[in-house]
């Protein structure tokens, strides 16, 4: 790691940085009065408020619109090895409480106090992503500390995988980059979740190879999927379809755009015996749903589980247009009291925005809706209060009765 003799400092306008102060952990260029010292982009710098009142030691990147990361919050912090372990334990311990080691997230970037770096475990591989110029020299460190601890776990790492090939970097100024640390190994792992194996490809499946975060709620679904026949859009990889499928399901249809998606689901149906009953189609699902409907087909579960609509505040609009057609289209396809699983990935579609276009769309179709839960992602994908990036997955199951 790059050792700074003086960091330089940042100081923020009067009446700024509202949330660095609420707790958030991000300085915006637009907040910036200037910036005192010498300092390269990725150096580490002292955040100041407008009168020298110290808010933070944080990474630099002036090519972002996040300008700073904070990663501590304690004056005289010495962000060093030590200091980054001791974040790894925190992360692990806190995993060790609230779900199992075997297939989880280990780091959430900033809602585990390490910005801009993401650590997947599936079995005995980590899954890195790395985010922003300023995390990427602590990199290994952090990485060589998360093998470290699962040791004394009782877990030994085989291997890890790099995923650092998020369209993200490149307004952070970085190239994209995936490959392998260290020696190689079958890029294809073989993972079990809620009683589901499957072949997760770390190196071409969408993100980090697998959606760890839908993991409880796949759990929820099964409860309603016993005897079931189940529509499962936008099924990536299967997951949604064959926790309904282990459920006991009658028939379930799996539907996905992505060629690949599709056959590593097909792959994973035939590892658990269900592709007698667990079938799937390589379809564009906006198209799909109305040749259904068309059909009369209905369904005893339809689920939604699209990708995000949105990366951005501008498209929202746009957004909110797609999510409440495809509820309008998977309301239709329910039958009268049966029940739809229905979520965003997008942190722009808040909770509110969210649970009003459902609403919409219910009324569209003249379906009532009984709600029967609401979640949100695994535990492992911890939510910390003023990182409203954090907080970015809402899942609602409801019962859909017609009008009466």
């Amino acid at each position: 790691m790059k050792q700074q003799t003086e960091r330089a400092v940042v100081r923020i306008q009067k009446g700024k940085g509202r949330t660095l102060k609420s707790g958030g952990a991000w300085v915006y260029g637009n907040e910036i009065d200037r910036i005192d010292g010498e300092c390269e982009d990725g150096d580490l710098v002292t955040v100041e408020d407008f009168d020298g009142y110290f808010l933070g030691t944080g990474y630099l990147n002036r090519k972002s619109m996040i300008t700073v990361r904070i990663m501590s919050r304690i004056k005289g912090q010495e962000i060093d090895s030590d200091f980054l372990e001791r974040r790894v334990r925190d992360s692990i311990a806190y995993r060790k409480c609230v779900t199992d080691l075997a297939c989880c997230r280990l780091i959430f970037g900033e809602a585990d106090f390490l910005p801009g770096i993401v650590v997947d475990k599936f079995s005995d591989i980590l899954v890195v992503q790395s985010l922003a110029l300023g995390i990427e020299p602590f990199k290994m460190t952090i990485l060589e500390a998360c093998k470290r601890v699962l040791l004394e776990e009782g877990i030994v790492i085989r291997g890890i995988y790099e995923r650092s090939d998020a369209k993200v970097r490149r307004q952070e100024g970085m190239p994209l980059y995936k490959g392998f640390l260290g020696a190689e190994f079958d890029t294809k792992v073989p993972i079990e979740e809620n009683g589901v194996k499957y072949y997760v490809d770390v190196a071409e499946g969408q993100k980090t190879g697998f959606f760890l975060d839908q993991k409880f709620n796949r759990l929820a679904l099964q409860r309603y999927c016993k005897g079931a026949k189940v529509l499962d859009c936008f099924t990536h990889m299967g997951s949604f379809a064959l926790n309904a499928g282990i459920a006991g399901a009658s028939s379930v249809f799996g539907v996905d755009a992505s060629e690949l998606g599709i056959a590593q689901a097909k792959e994973n149906a035939r590892l658990n015996g269900m592709e007698d009953r667990v079938t799937f189609q390589c379809a564009d699902v906006f198209d799909l749903l109305p040749a259904l409907e068309k059909a009369g087909e209905q369904f005893d579960v339809v689920i939604l589980d699209p990708p995000a609509f949105t990366k951005a505040r501008e498209s929202v609009k746009n957004a909110v247009k797609g999510y409440r057609e495809i509820n309008m289209r998977g309301m239709k396809l329910v039958r009268d009291g049966g029940f739809l699983a229905t979520c965003s990935c997008s942190h722009f579609i808040t909770p509110e925005l969210f649970a009003e276009t459902i609403a919409q769309a219910g009324r569209s179709v003249h379906r009532r809706l009984r709600q029967v839960e609401y979640r949100t992602q695994a535990a492992d994908h911890p939510i910390l209060w003023a990182a409203e990036e954090s907080y970015y997955l809402k899942f609602y199951i409801f019962q859909v009765v017609s009008e009466r």
